[in-house]
């Protein structure tokens, strides 16, 4: 299509006209109209003195013919078009504002250029946009990772198919780990948890006086019946722990996983204790290192979801503590100098942020009250703001966990479709 025998421009170039050929769409423009913008795609044209700035420029160009080839959005070019002609751009509706905005920076048109009639729905279309792919930016690793932890788990799940009995041991693992594959996993998962729950209040009730037992020395004995349901307590740990890592698909994972290894340090402790005062005839408080850690091990459980969905929303929690920390510190120096005077507690600006901390949170233990009316007043704000600033991302947060919650729901059929 290039000719090189041809010059590239006539000398009354500027007085003719050109063609502009976008996606088979051929139009005729003249070389005055473009000149009125020079710092557009096809204004520069008007400049090049060579093949190479040329094609910089266009896809291809005929010099006998004055014709250029550009292979893009011909319904666009239409408005292209209309603004050189009028010098007002308008907004081509059936392009989203992303793709409007790479046709106006392609052909070299700034977004100043838009009608008036444009320009506001242009903005708002182009600011809606932003904060919708900011949202899905924040929600893509809660929501959309489910399919890529289904394919890990089905990789998990083949590896049975190696191992003999493997079926079985596929289905005994699923009813262990998975609450929701079937009707004896939600069992097995309640009694496990009523085992937790068991050994907790087990190890309240013991540190109650009512239920201790002295020996005649006045020492501590352990209650018989607590005692025995301590250890039904552990032997339910050890078979679960026992059975999930004997079925596991993959070890190497399993121990990775956290609450793995909290299933296994909450069982250790009763069995080195066994040991010690097998071996050396001594009590041990290793044995309460392991209720404590059973403790932990419900609160891990519980706090899952609500730490999948703060890891979600960081940005949201982010944008709360800083609000928080604002309003403790503007409302600490408000207090102090209120009430630095009076001697009640406001003292230091350290000891004014403490007393901000609890206000805006709403906690309001009282060990420290304002007495002045300014002092009273700082309070009221200070509360009335920590109710607005912990309320508003409550919504937000809210939401996430909504989407961890169905990626849950997800996972679990996914686990029930498994066979």
């Amino acid at each position: 299509m290039v000719n090189k025998t041809l010059n590239y421009w006539d000398a009354d170039f500027e007085d003719d006209v050109i063609n502009i050929n976008v996606g088979g769409l051929r139009r005729r423009l003249s070389s005055s109209a473009l000149s009125k913008f020079p710092n557009t795609r096809l204004g520069r044209l008007l400049l090049c003195d060579s093949e190479e700035s040329i094609l910089q420029l266009c896809d291809d160009y005929d010099v006998s013919a004055r014709e250029f080839y550009f292979d893009r959005n011909p319904g666009f070019f239409l408005y292209v078009l209309h603004f050189y002609q009028t010098g007002k751009l308008h907004v081509m509706e059936e392009l989203c504002v992303f793709s409007f905005c790479q046709e106006i920076e392609y052909w070299g048109i700034n977004e100043f250029f838009l009608d008036s009639c444009c320009s506001y729905r242009y903005h708002e279309r182009k600011l809606e946009s932003r904060h919708y792919n900011w949202d899905d930016e924040s929600e893509v690793s809660s929501v959309d990772t489910s399919p890529d932890e289904i394919l890990d788990f089905n990789h998990d799940l083949l590896r049975y198919s190696t191992l003999r009995c493997g079926n079985l041991r596929k289905r005994l693992w699923l009813t262990m780990e998975n609450p929701g594959y079937s009707i004896p996993s939600k069992l097995f998962s309640f009694v496990s948890i009523s085992v937790v729950l068991v050994s907790i209040a087990t190890m309240c009730i013991h540190s109650m006086s009512e239920y201790q037992v002295l020996d005649e020395n006045d020492n501590l004995l352990d209650d018989p019946i607590l005692h025995n349901l301590e250890y039904f307590c552990i032997a339910w740990f050890t078979f679960e722990v026992s059975s999930r890592l004997l079925l596991a698909p993959n070890l190497r994972k399993f121990f990775k996983h956290p609450l793995n290894l909290i299933d296994i340090v909450s069982v250790l402790p009763f069995y080195f204790t066994l040991l010690v005062e097998v071996t050396l005839g001594s009590d041990s408080e290793l044995g309460n290192l392991g209720k404590v850690v059973q403790v932990f091990r419900l609160m891990i459980h519980l706090y899952c979801s609500l730490g999948a969905t703060l890891k979600h929303s960081y940005r949201e929690v982010g944008i709360l503590l800083l609000y928080l920390a604002v309003g403790v510190s503007v409302f600490s120096g408000v207090a102090y100098t209120a009430e630095k005077e009076e001697d009640v507690g406001f003292d230091t600006i350290p000891a004014c942020w403490w007393w901000g901390t609890v206000s805006m949170t709403t906690v309001g233990y009282g060990d420290v009250v304002p007495v002045t009316v300014a002092g009273k007043l700082a309070a009221s704000g200070c509360i009335l703001g920590g109710i607005l600033v912990v309320a508003l991302p409550i919504t937000i947060i809210f939401n996430k966990f909504s989407h961890f919650y169905r990626r849950q729901k997800a996972l679990e059929a996914a686990v029930r479709n498994s066979d």
